[in-house]
């Protein structure tokens, strides 16, 4: 996760930024595509990620791998169907992310590429070869892809189950939508801090629930889509 060197912090800023630039305009264009013109309105519907980047957790993405990176503005009060068009909007972004690890996969797929999840050799410890940008491309989309179907706000998640769920149901998640942060951040906290607290609570350094929710089923994706 914290493998700082020069070619790592080169392949993830150059990975992050096709990776907010997809998912940010997946957002806004299916918004528009449902009667939503707030993003275009605003400049916003673009592949340029400068118009919807959130500039702090790119950075914590370029340290960790993955964060929330933007915010394309999303109005559902101006789409045709705002429930149905809210949730096909939302969704969007994700699926984005994992149709661009899909295409970088076919390389590593069909062999014109061999999978490089670690920089090698001396020149690769500063400048990123191509094998370990692809392979990062389709690694961190596959972990925002899954990252932000997570159901806790503000991921991407939390506003999918919101707009399929039945109204009365509706009331009671949004109700609850802060507690919902507070879990999130409570599990991004203890990935982080639960190992040094071992000693103390022995249960937090053998179960890592933000690494079994985004770990695994991340894992799984990785292996299909490169036919391991």
């Amino acid at each position: 996760m914290f493998d700082l060197t020069p070619a790592t912090l080169i392949a993830r800023v150059i990975v992050l930024l096709v990776a907010v630039s997809v998912h940010e305009y997946a957002h806004a264009y299916t918004a528009f595509r449902m009667g939503d013109t707030t993003a275009r309105d605003q400049g916003r519907m673009t592949l340029d990620p400068r118009a919807n980047i959130y500039w702090p957790g790119f950075l914590i993405g370029i340290l960790i791998g993955f964060a929330i990176l933007g915010s394309a503005p999303v109005n559902p009060y101006r789409m045709r169907n705002p429930r149905w068009g809210m949730f096909v909007a939302v969704l969007a972004g994700p699926i984005s992310n994992l149709l661009v690890a899909a295409v970088f996969a076919l390389p590593l797929r069909f062999g014109l590429l061999t999978p490089v999840f670690r920089p090698l050799g001396a020149l690769s410890s500063i400048f990123p070869t191509p094998a370990y940008v692809v392979t990062l491309m389709v690694w961190l989309n596959i972990l925002l892809f899954v990252f932000n179907l997570l159901p806790f706000y503000p991921l991407d998640g939390w506003t999918v189950v919101y707009a399929a769920l039945p109204p009365r149901m509706a009331v009671w998640w949004q109700r609850h939508q802060q507690h919902s942060m507070y879990v999130l951040y409570g599990l991004i906290a203890l990935s982080f801090i639960g190992p040094s607290l071992a000693r103390i609570v022995p249960i937090l350094g053998k179960v890592d629930l933000l690494s079994l929710l985004i770990g695994e089923p991340s894992y799984r994706i990785l292996i299909f889509l490169l036919g391991l």
